[in-house]
């Protein structure tokens, strides 16, 4: 294991430590011959490896006092590393007071319930007005800075129309194990959504990988050639007049529309998803008029992020939050309900 040592004195020409935080390691017999981005990315404290090998080339490291710009080059044993880390820059997009609905929050990370209708990152036609946007201004200066700017880490997203809960980073440690944790599937997440039609069986599975729809580029789709495969776990929690159900999904994967697709290409739309359905279901028909009008005039994808647990990046302490819908569904239910 590498060992934090105290920062070497005579600076270099070319090395400039910035008055950010200045990290410095030496290297024992175990990890010789490893490449010197690879070796500072496992050292403890450390951004990521993209992040390192940037710094390094920018000439952000020492190597028993001399300049390194190499990052492929391989460690030796007694090397001693001293790696500057600059102060987080501005973020790009500006900070924007909002009111949020906060779950949690500590130095690491904050949760909470997003409402449907909020853009979760910046992007064009979107740059203003969203998630980040209100985070920023919100955590102010206890962002510490993901890739060198300071700004929330998001590592999972929320369609805008989806509500629920949602889990961001606000340390660039934080980003990188949560991000791992969702790549490696640690993490429990739950929906809830009304679909057309009631599933058969009441349980089960829909699984096939998931692409991008050649015909539109804004849809995905089922896809039998390139794509990720994707299963969602289901339960049929309510029916209605069996022509529509209130289900409960898990997810095994979390790809881009992953509920909304599977359960289109499965015959029970979403109610509302203007993506994914297109014309008047047939299951429509076996409601009774007002039902059948809240159902079709529901105003977006009828889903909500309900549950979401997740070890603590730091501290390892199991976290799990739960949130009602909120009330446009809980007033389609009642609407349903009564058919």
């Amino acid at each position: 294991m590498a060992q934090t040592v105290p920062a070497q004195g005579g600076l270099q020409p070319g090395f400039a430590p910035s008055h950010g935080t200045t990290l410095a390691f030496t290297v024992d017999a175990a990890q010789a011959g490893e490449r010197v981005d690879r070796f500072l990315s496992l050292c403890p404290g450390a951004p990521s490896r993209s992040r390192i090998k940037g710094l390094i080339e920018g000439g952000n490291l020492l190597c028993n006092g001399a300049v390194m710009r190499e990052p492929a080059m391989p460690v030796k044993p007694g090397m001693v590393l001293v790696l500057d880390l600059p102060a987080a820059a501005p973020a790009t997009p500006q900070g924007e007071a909002m009111d949020f609905n906060i779950l949690y929050e500590d130095d690491d990370l904050i949760v909470l319930d997003k409402p449907a209708g909020l853009v979760v990152h910046p992007a064009p036609g979107n740059e203003t007005g969203t998630l980040v946007n209100g985070l920023i201004a919100h955590c102010g200066s206890s962002l510490q800075g993901i890739g060198g700017e300071r700004r929330p880490g998001i590592v999972h997203r929320l369609d805008k129309d989806t509500s629920g809960v949602m889990v961001v980073a606000k340390t660039e440690p934080a980003h990188l194990a949560l991000s791992e944790d969702f790549a490696a599937r640690r993490i429990d997440r739950a929906y809830l959504a009304f679909c057309w039609g009631v599933p058969t069986p009441a349980e089960g599975d829909y699984e096939g990988a998931i692409g991008r729809d050649k015909r539109d580029r804004k849809r995905m789709a089922l896809t039998t050639h390139g794509g990720k495969w994707a299963l969602t776990h289901y339960r049929t929690l309510k029916v209605f007049s069996a022509s529509a159900a209130l289900v409960a999904c898990k997810l095994a994967t979390g790809r881009t529309h992953q509920i909304r697709v599977h359960f289109s290409a499965n015959g029970h739309p979403l109610m509302g998803d203007p993506l994914y359905l297109r014309r008047v279901p047939a299951a429509a028909r076996g409601l009774p008029p007002a039902a059948k009008a809240s159902g079709l005039d529901f105003p977006r994808q009828a889903l909500h992020a309900a549950r979401l647990g997740f070890t603590h990046p730091r501290t390892g302490e199991k976290l799990l939050f739960e949130t009602p819908m909120p009330s446009d569904m809980q007033e389609l239910e009642q609407a349903l309900s009564e058919s």
